[in-house]
């Protein structure tokens, strides 16, 4: 599909969501919060009132001092927070390393967190940090390699967290699987863990590789998401006129993702965390307030979607 003709078809996705005037029945209780920062932090604490829950990037925060790790469970304390790992390489046929895992352990116990969550990327090998999140081969043995981190995270921390789907520019090499069945496989093979489905991450791998988006996103396992995160990046452009639309966190969530998220609150009825997400260039806090109050209303229309379709099939 031509990026012009998805993005018309996102904008009418929403249009036609947001008038439906099926009454709500039985709605789950959804969640809206944002990623925190500490550059956002003095506008967060302005406007808990508007904000749902928490995020939080663990790695931040492996060697805070008793005095910090007290003050973040006072936050807990006022609204639901998620630690947020990023280096722990979930999807290595390699084991997790057991002292980063401690760390994540040591913040769940200190701050009253209610769980947390990590990518399904490959980060290190041999000694060596690529620093970046890749996309592993998706093969039987990424699928099995990543299974076991799951269940060894799961042993040390006391919980299994919820595991992302990362972007990628290219489509791994050496990959027999489609993303949609790898995720599926990994989530089932540990016993049904919780998914994190990032929808900007889930969008720029499918125009990437030439795929529909919403077809896209019907072939992932909607029933194990828990949580949704939102966020924008930017097209890149290469000599021979090729374009790749990169996961960059420091642009608006556009249009064709909110899209996603009203086809994904009409498919998946279970209730979902949705977290805006944003690493730099950062916007007022009312744009980022913004962006939740267009995802409460995005969610909002799949639900009544759902509701309406029902309906007429009763």
């Amino acid at each position: 599909m031509a990026l012009a003709a998805v993005a018309a078809a996102a904008e009418a996705a929403v249009a036609v969501a947001a008038v439906s005037i099926a009454p709500p029945g039985s709605m789950p209780v959804d969640r809206f919060g944002l990623g925190w920062r500490p550059e956002l932090a003095p506008g967060i604490l302005s406007h808990l009132d508007q904000i749902d829950a928490l995020e939080i990037i663990a790695e931040d925060h492996f060697e805070a001092s008793r005095t910090a790790l007290r003050s973040l469970r006072r936050l807990a304390a006022q609204l639901p927070v998620v630690w947020h790992g990023v280096s722990l390489g979930l999807a290595s046929m390699s084991p997790v390393a057991e002292a980063r895992l401690d760390r994540i352990a040591r913040l769940l116990d200190a701050t009253g967190a209610e769980g947390w969550s990590e990518h399904l990327a490959f980060v290190r090998a041999g000694g060596i940090e690529i620093g970046h999140l890749a996309a592993p081969p998706r093969s039987p043995e990424s699928l099995d390699g990543a299974c076991a981190n799951l269940t060894r995270a799961r042993r040390i921390t006391g919980s299994m967290p919820q595991v992302e789907n990362i972007a990628t520019l290219i489509e791994p090499p050496a990959s027999p699987l489609g993303e949609p069945e790898w995720v599926s496989g990994i989530v089932e093979g540990v016993g049904a863990a919780p998914l994190l489905l990032d929808l900007h991450n889930l969008y720029a791998n499918a125009v990437n590789a030439g795929i529909e988006p919403f077809a896209f996103l019907r072939r992932f396992p909607l029933n194990r998401v828990r949580s949704v995160h939102l966020a924008g990046g930017r097209w890149i452009h290469g000599p021979n006129g090729t374009a790749r639309l990169l996961d960059d966190h420091l642009h608006a969530v556009p249009p064709i993702v909110f899209a996603l998220l009203t086809e994904l609150g009409r498919l998946a009825p279970q209730p979902l965390t949705v977290i805006v997400e944003r690493d730099g260039a950062y916007p007022p806090i009312a744009a980022l307030l913004a962006e939740l109050a267009t995802a409460r209303r995005a969610l909002a229309a799949g639900r009544r979607l759902a509701a309406t379709a029902a309906q007429a099939a009763a």
